[in-house]
């Protein structure tokens, strides 16, 4: 079953390509999320938005199981985490990532087919053909074999993105790929963001600007230690609710 057989499975049950019920998360023993209750549509294209410290990363982590929660539970179209990896695709923060490792652009693309062919088989044709397909969806053809130190901001970030790309999942997880980047990276992501969603995939974008939200997804989870709000952006995005993920706490960074 490829990621796409995964995202009709699960709008076929419900609707909810991811659930989460009663999750709460810590960070060095601090609680950071409180019973937190999510559902993400399948195919959506979900923004996770509130202010600096609301937990929108942790939440990130929580789903891809990369942090145990202390109580609560995350299904992946019914399933457990474990059970729905290889259908999941992460693009981190290009800040957590050491960009003077020596490897170039087409190797760390490959990466992303490492969940299908394993890390002692040797890339085949196609996982190669799928990496180069991937990087010319995202433009960087040119810069193939280049470093990935001598790269721009805009450009790495494209990078992982092409990696996830490779991997031909069903579920995308990106946590702010749109900060710091360039105009044409901003719009070649949201185009294929969009893309996705045409294929009935679905994406999962910790955001950052408000002034974009409406043009740029379809649902979204306004979030501050717990779920304040969440639903079609047009439903959700209010005043209201804004004002409530100031007040519970932490600092707006989406003024």
């Amino acid at each position: 079953m490829n990621g796409l057989d995964l995202i009709m499975k699960g709008n076929a049950m419900n609707n909810s390509i991811v659930t989460i019920e009663d999750m709460t998360m810590a960070y060095h023993d601090a609680p950071v999320l409180w019973d937190v209750d999510i559902q993400i549509p399948a195919g959506s294209r979900t923004a996770i938005i509130g202010p600096n410290g609301a937990g929108k990363s942790t939440l990130l982590r929580g789903i891809l199981g990369l942090q145990r929660p202390l109580s609560g539970k995350v299904l992946i179209d019914g399933l457990p985490v474990k059970k729905a990896l290889k259908k999941i695709a992460y693009i981190p923060q290009t800040g957590t990532v050491n960009w003077h490792f020596p490897t170039n652009v087409l190797d760390v693309v490959l990466m992303g087919r490492y969940n299908r062919i394993g890390w002692i088989r040797r890339p085949g044709r196609r996982d190669r053909q799928a990496a180069s397909r991937a990087i010319e969806i995202m433009g960087l053809t040119d810069l193939r074999h280049r470093q990935i130190a001598q790269l721009s901001g805009g450009q790495r970030q494209r990078v992982f993105i092409a990696r996830a790309i490779a991997q031909d999942a069903g579920i995308y997880l990106m946590d702010e790929p749109l900060a710091g980047v360039d105009k044409k990276t901003e719009g070649i992501i949201i185009d294929f963001i969009k893309t996705l969603q045409k294929e009935g995939r679905t994406t999962i974008v910790v955001h950052h600007d408000l002034n974009t939200l409406a043009d740029y997804f379809d649902h979204v989870v306004i979030l501050n230690r717990n779920v304040i709000a969440q639903g079609p952006v047009s439903d959700v995005l209010t005043p209201a609710n804004l004002e409530r993920a100031m007040m519970v706490g932490g600092s707006c960074a989406q003024r």
